[in-house]
């Protein structure tokens, strides 16, 4: 996901949209103007990262929203700059158009028009998709072994980021789809606090949680953003979501569910955290990141669940990071183990999305 920053901020690629659009802007009032509002773009990323850490309200979480918006509008801006002028270029060189009409007021304000609304188009798809949770379902067989059961559902979310400008009936929304489910056991991926911001709203997120109802409970792991803005074992607690930070727990006699700590933390190795984990039952391990799919395809374990990717959230950032995982979003068989990984109930940052789909996991499993 940060690569998106990188690439924009790290980039001649901000001066060369700035000369761009004062080239196709022909009044000269204008000029400065767009330059203005060019420069505010750019800016307001960095302004809502500074704002959302320690500033509570409804008023800042609302200027926050709207600045941390500057990320994707820029990225998709460049994008569509760039673009059109391969097609233009391209358009002269095929001898399509002619110079002097490329030259045109006409012509400049047409492209002008195009260059402004594809990335407002792509921006306001994106917030719709972020805002839209969309359940994905799969079935799988497992060897049922010694369990008593003949199968289990398991409704799986990660990737909350809840912080400052989260949504505020996102709790609702969540805890609804999830409990409409009837699973008979929640889990949670991790990465639940974006990490700054949302101080104030502590109570209305933990409530959220209490509200989610299930068979064996609500379990979950930490993820990365855990570890900023202070410990939030306290929170898990009383919220009703059991954290397993390098533990293996048996549900009812009748699977075993281990959760590994975040690796920037340090974890055990899989074949340690496993010796606890009893023979003759299924296993579910949940692990934040996908990134030990190899050693994990090697062991007992059934089920892997994790999060961390988001499915790059943003396109075409998606088509760079999805190298770095095995599986970067989706399903793999691997051995023995059935590995899901989420893109996110929602994503980091910006409420964009604009790669993946904001989602929770609806996981059917036969035991035979």
């Amino acid at each position: 996901m940060y690569l998106s920053e990188y690439f924009l901020y790290f980039s001649p690629l901000i001066v060369y949209v700035a000369w761009r659009l004062w080239t196709l802007i022909g009044s000269k009032v204008l000029k400065p103007v767009s330059t203005v509002l060019y420069a505010l773009l750019v800016a307001s990323y960095p302004f809502a990262e500074l704002i959302s850490r320690g500033f509570t309200g409804r008023a800042k979480r609302t200027i926050a929203a709207l600045a941390y918006d500057g990320l994707p509008a820029l990225l998709y801006l460049a994008l569509t700059v760039v673009a059109v002028d391969l097609f233009v270029g391209l358009g002269r060189l095929l001898r399509i158009v002619s110079r002097e009409r490329v030259r045109s007021s006409r012509f400049r304000r047409a492209r002008l028009a195009v260059t402004l609304l594809i990335p407002t188009a792509v921006m306001i798809g994106g917030i719709v998709n972020f805002q839209t949770i969309r359940i994905k379902e799969y079935a799988v067989e497992v060897p049922r072994r010694s369990s008593a059961l003949d199968g289990l559902t398991i409704a799986f979310a990660s990737d909350f980021h809840l912080g400052l400008i989260t949504a505020p009936d996102f709790m609702d929304r969540f805890t609804a789809k999830v409990n409409g489910l009837h699973p008979d056991i929640i889990l949670i991926g991790g990465d639940v606090f974006e990490g700054h911001g949302g101080e104030d709203r502590m109570a209305e997120f933990e409530a959220g949680f209490k509200r989610l109802r299930a068979r064996f409970g609500v379990y979950g792991v930490p993820g990365n953003h855990e570890g900023f803005g202070g410990n939030r074992d306290a929170f898990f607690a009383d919220a009703g979501v059991v954290l397993l930070r390098d533990k293996v727990v048996k549900i009812d006699e009748a699977f075993t569910l281990a959760g590994r700590n975040d690796g920037r933390r340090g974890r055990k190795p899989i074949d340690e955290l496993l010796q606890a984990a009893p023979d003759g039952l299924p296993i579910i391990l949940l692990d934040h990141r996908p990134s030990d799919i190899e050693a994990v395809s090697r062991t007992r374990v059934d089920i892997q669940l994790s999060g961390h990717t988001h499915n790059s959230q943003f396109f075409p950032v998606n088509l760079i990071t999805k190298r770095q995982y095995l599986l970067n979003w989706g399903h793999l068989k691997k051995g023995r183990t059935d590995f899901f990984v989420t893109s996110g109930v929602q994503g980091w940052g910006p409420p964009v999305r604009t790669a993946g789909r904001s989602e929770i996991l609806l996981i059917r499993i036969k035991l035979n």
